[in-house]
């Protein structure tokens, strides 16, 4: 199994984007109304630093070896001056990682499992060209493995809550197997079997001593690099204010337990609309729901400061 994340950026686009940095001769760069000065000497980088040590989910990565420490050092490149894919994680995570830690605890997965679902889709419902989907990533028959209902009114892959659990589930499955979190993190790019051929014919058991194809390779490692950014940004010059961050939405779960013929009207009748309802709950593909078993657990807007035309709901 392979759970497809965003491309990572190509040499050529790195290029325009360093080029751009030393145009800017280290002047202030206005982003969404909050100014980020570049912290090193006109004309020089300051280059982000490698830490003598770390680790993912308990387990320590040797940076002593040559190797490691620069696949590390390249990854955090990347990221550290893609300022458009950064401050967006940073802005989006204020949001959704709070929750996220939650869902990992109540599922007994390492905290450092945030990162992953962030490399993965920035925390956004995006959809890749091989047809993975929400957060996680998850490919169609993937999600139907982990009982993620797909259909023509509902896409569970696209469910916060569900989707987390489900991707615990196959991370803890595929650490019981392989016998690290690091290998897991591995095999949820690369697939548990995939993963399990590579180490088995170069007659190795570690991640970082497995030659992958190209993205496997890089993948954990885009992990790493964004762990130390989240844990220390002022040391990788990000210095946001809160109220840069988007702010957490306030909701309530309400559970329904029979069909819904026409959720738009069903959502003026709650006193929003069809737009803010899809937007907190972004697995909904249709204005109807058909009855199910087990019903359906739809969250709804508490604070209507929050949307500016949410009191003019009839």
């Amino acid at each position: 199994m392979i759970f497809h994340h965003k491309p990572i950026p190509t040499i050529f686009g790195l290029f325009v984007l360093l080029f751009g940095l030393f145009s800017c001769n280290g002047r202030e760069v206005n982003t969404q109304k909050k100014t980020i000065t570049a912290s090193q000497p006109e004309g020089h980088f300051i280059m982000p630093e490698i830490p003598a040590e770390m680790s993912f989910a308990g387990e320590n990565i040797n940076l002593k070896d040559i190797d490691i420490r620069e696949r590390l050092d390249k990854e955090l490149h990347a990221i550290v001056f893609y300022h458009n894919l950064i401050l967006n994680y940073f802005k989006r995570a204020n949001r959704y990682m709070p929750e996220i830690e939650t869902y990992l605890r109540d599922n007994n997965l390492p905290d450092d499992f945030k990162y992953l679902a962030l490399i993965e889709s920035g925390y956004e419902n995006v959809e890749s060209g091989s047809g993975a989907h929400g957060f996680w990533q998850f490919m169609p028959q993937t999600a139907k493995e982990y009982n993620l209902q797909i259909d023509e009114f509902i896409d569970e892959r696209r469910d916060l809550n569900k989707s987390t659990v489900a991707a615990c589930k196959y991370l803890g499955k595929a650490k019981d197997t392989l016998g690290s979190w690091i290998e897991a993190a591995a095999a949820y790019n690369r697939g548990v079997n995939g993963v399990k051929r590579d180490q088995k014919w170069q007659n190795v058991n570690s991640y970082f001593d497995t030659h992958m194809n190209n993205e496997t390779s890089r993948y954990v490692f885009r992990i790493l690099a964004v762990k130390l950014i989240f844990e220390n940004p002022s040391k990788y010059g990000f210095d946001l204010n809160q109220i840069d961050l988007y702010p957490v939405i306030e909701t309530k779960r309400e559970t329904v337990n029979s069909g819904i013929e026409d959720l738009a009207l069903w959502a003026k009748k709650k006193g929003f609309n069809y737009k803010i309802l899809v937007k907190l709950n972004p697995w909904i593909l249709a204005n109807s729901l058909k009855k199910r078993l087990n019903g359906y657990s739809i969250l709804l807007p508490v604070n209507n400061s929050q949307y500016s035309n949410y009191s003019k709901a009839e």
